[in-house]
């Protein structure tokens, strides 16, 4: 047998610029994912636990720990996170933070969505229960990232299922969220007194909400009122005139559905002339 990793690697090389993943088939006949790093390949299952393991008998430490607090008095774990518990985690926490990261190269968003989920709950855990502050903060780090993935991923399927106003309302809740959290965690300035510039996911999400609204189905008044603002905007008045006597038109008769015609007049075919 040839363990040599060059094989596997051949004609798939590692760039710096771009994640890159594929899907293979084990000797098993099993599919897995595997992630192209800079020494090598991380290769992981699609489902459950990216390794295969079952901690303490459990799909991953974040169901066992989600069990154990909901057996608890009070729904609260009797116990604090000690530093190997946070070790343990954010070995978990990094596993499925690379296949999110795959997943996301092979354009799967609902496994973005779930793995990134994943390393949210268990950063609500660590932050929760940890013993030391410094290693929650360790967890509490990684929120705006994962955060901003998993918005991301559901805003995009959102959309693609034509729910505009859900999405829309995800990523302002997101932008909410992700200013509060700098607020509360990061210093307003710089050392020498200059303004922080605004955090790379809080940039992001921002952008993302004007994404969304520029992919928004408009109605035929919000189309007209658009075009009225560019032609104010380019000194077109003969044409700004034009798009105001269309929106009076629309506003007298009361607009109607775009695209919908009514074929036959009221009570039905059987009362056509």
């Amino acid at each position: 047998m040839n363990n040599d990793l060059a094989t596997i690697l051949s004609g798939w090389d590692y760039d710096p610029n771009e994640v890159r993943a594929r899907y293979v088939r084990t000797a098993d006949g099993s599919r897995q994912i595997q992630l192209r790093l800079d020494l090598g390949v991380f290769q992981m299952r699609p489902e459950g636990r990216p390794d295969g393991e079952t901690p303490r008998g459990f799909p991953s430490l974040k169901d066992c720990y989600i069990e154990e607090e909901m057996r608890a008095p009070g729904q609260v774990l009797p116990r604090a996170l000690d530093a190997n518990d946070c070790s343990e985690l954010q070995q978990e926490v990094m596993q499925y933070y690379y296949r999110m990261m795959a997943f996301h190269a092979l354009g799967d968003l609902g496994g973005v969505v779930r793995d990134s989920d994943h390393v949210l709950d268990l950063i609500d855990i660590v932050s929760e229960y940890a013993d030391d502050d410094d290693a929650a903060w360790q967890f509490m780090q990684l929120y705006p990232y994962m955060r901003m993935m998993n918005v991301r991923a559901r805003a995009e399927l959102d959309m693609q299922q034509g729910n505009f106003e859900a999405a829309d309302k995800l990523v302002r809740e997101a932008v909410t969220d992700l200013e509060q959290f700098y607020t509360e965690n990061y210093e307003p300035v710089n050392e020498d007194g200059s303004a922080a510039p605004p955090a790379p996911e809080l940039v992001s999400m921002r952008e993302l909400a004007e994404e969304v609204d520029r992919r928004r189905p408009r109605s035929e008044t919000e189309s007209l009122q658009e075009a009225l603002v560019r032609a104010v905007e380019l000194e077109h008045y003969e044409k700004a005139a034009f798009l105001r006597d269309r929106l009076k038109a629309l506003k007298t008769l009361g607009g109607r559905p775009s695209g919908k015609k009514r074929m036959h007049p009221p009570g039905g075919r059987e009362n056509a002339s």
